[in-house]
């Protein structure tokens, strides 16, 4: 018989039923346990990958001479093409994403100060599964959105960056982001990160290595999003790829392949288009042909999902200490900032020895 500590803390059904609920980011502790993907060390990747090269993106330290390495965006279905017993090693299942494993997540491998430029993303939520390593997050709700000064260049498909710099904002040129507010926690190795639909986030490496796989889970309102996305996508790349006096920025993200064509990208939009119809229909339908209907208006949530009625039993989201929320910097003066593990300020190496002990003695 397995250990009593080796359940974990929640069901693939109610980690669904608080995910529907959760409002803000939050880490899920002593979910993984037993994951093969958690040997998933820089060392071990190596090894499997053996001669196979992969590109890291370089940037430059503060201190001179000195530069951080990202290996970003590495799909796993790609990485591993060769090894699809790999795929599962990561257990997505066990959120309650029903045949989710490896194959649609992707790997990320960086050096201390390797980061991903504070941006969100175009579709879906997040789940982010810590490694090797730790990792700090700066997370600002879809509400800041006026206070990060978006812009679409440089281009990335699916992304959306802010032009401040997070970490050290010029507010001169950027004053409306003192109204920002930051949620800040540091991701241990095992712990889980749920990034809920449109929040910005900034994401630094703070150790020497760090690994982490993560994955976007769809949703039934990314439908016109694409649509928007598709025609952001022919817009910029017609008006970019334009030579001229004045068009010689640097404007493509090096995470972008390439230039696609006119025709490439009309394509991307038809399809966007029919895709969003076909769901369109289908929700009118689904609509016809259910009975009775609720004469109360439909509310949803920020991730698109039917809240339900005020009359239904509420659902309070079970924080305590297998699932912490991504404090809001706001929220705590000075002096409190230190009671929280996920604080970035603070050393998290009883909450990391805390989880490890949890896992092992499964």
């Amino acid at each position: 018989m397995a250990a009593p500590n080796s359940v974990k803390p929640f069901s693939p059904e109610e980690t669904q039923t608080i995910l529907h609920h959760l409002q803000q980011p939050a880490v899920f502790m002593n979910m993984t346990c037993g994951w093969p993907v958690l040997h998933w060390t820089a060392e071990h990747l190596s090894g499997c990958l053996g001669n196979k090269l992969i590109r890291f993106r370089l940037g430059r330290k503060e201190e001179k001479n000195k530069y951080w390495a990202y290996a970003d965006y590495k799909y796993i279905a790609l990485l591993f093409q060769d090894q699809p017993s790999m795929f599962e090693d990561v257990k997505w299942s066990e959120f309650g994403f029903e045949g989710r494993n490896g194959r649609e997540s992707t790997l990320w491998v960086g050096t201390e100060g390797a980061n991903t430029p504070c941006h969100l993303d175009s579709y879906g939520c997040n789940v982010v599964l810590q490694v090797q390593g730790r990792k700090r997050w700066h997370l600002f709700p879809p509400e800041d959105t006026v206070n990060l000064y978006p812009t679409r260049i440089p281009y990335e498909e699916s992304s959306v960056f802010s032009q401040v710099d997070v970490l050290h904002p010029d507010l001169r040129r950027f004053p409306a982001f003192q109204g920002a507010r930051a949620h800040v926690v540091t991701l241990q190795p095992g712990q889980v990160l749920y990034v809920p639909r449109h929040w910005w986030h900034y994401v630094e490496s703070v150790d020497p290595i760090t690994v982490s796989v993560n994955s976007w889970i769809e949703l039934e309102v990314d439908d016109m999003a694409r649509v928007s996305e598709a025609v952001t996508k022919a817009v910029v790349f017609a008006l970019k790829s334009t030579v001229s006096d004045d068009n010689s920025d640097d404007w493509l993200n090096p995470t972008e392949e390439g230039v696609s064509s006119h025709n490439e990208n009309m394509q991307y939009l038809n399809l966007a288009l029919r895709a969003s119809a076909q769901s369109q229909r289908s929700l009118c339908h689904s609509k016809l042909t259910s009975y009775p209907r609720d004469p109360r208006p439909v509310k949803r949530d920020s991730r698109g999902q039917i809240r339900k009625n005020s009359d239904s039993v509420p659902f309070s989201v079970p924080f305590g200490p297998h699932l912490t929320p991504a404090q809001s910097q706001q929220e705590h003066s000075p002096a409190t900032r230190g009671v929280t593990t996920n604080d970035p300020e603070v050393s998290s190496d009883t909450a990391q020895l805390e989880n490890k002990t949890e896992c092992d003695s499964s």
